[in-house]
């Protein structure tokens, strides 16, 4: 997931989540496993970072763009499969 956000990141230092999205299903990351923060607050704002997020057993390897760098991490998956909380999809 690194290596993929970070393409994503050096192509557009601000991707919408439709780039971060095509990027990792391309890169083989199934679509009904990834989740993908929004790019913009409900009000319209530019995000100060964006997330992304892929189950893989019971664990979410999560990825952070945040100032033009990626940050990945591993977590447990929530108790009902996913990794975000709330509505992002």
């Amino acid at each position: 997931m690194a290596d993929v956000l970070g393409s994503v990141v050096a192509a557009n230092p601000k991707p919408a989540t439709a780039d971060i999205t095509s990027a990792l299903t391309a890169a083989g990351v199934p679509a009904r496993s990834l989740e993908v923060s929004a790019g913009r607050t409900p009000t319209g704002l530019e995000v100060d970072s964006m997330e992304a997020a892929a189950v893989q057993a019971k664990e979410c390897v999560i990825g952070q763009i945040r100032d033009r760098k990626v940050t990945v991490t591993v977590l447990p998956a929530l108790s009902n499969g996913k990794c975000f909380v709330g509505a992002a999809g």
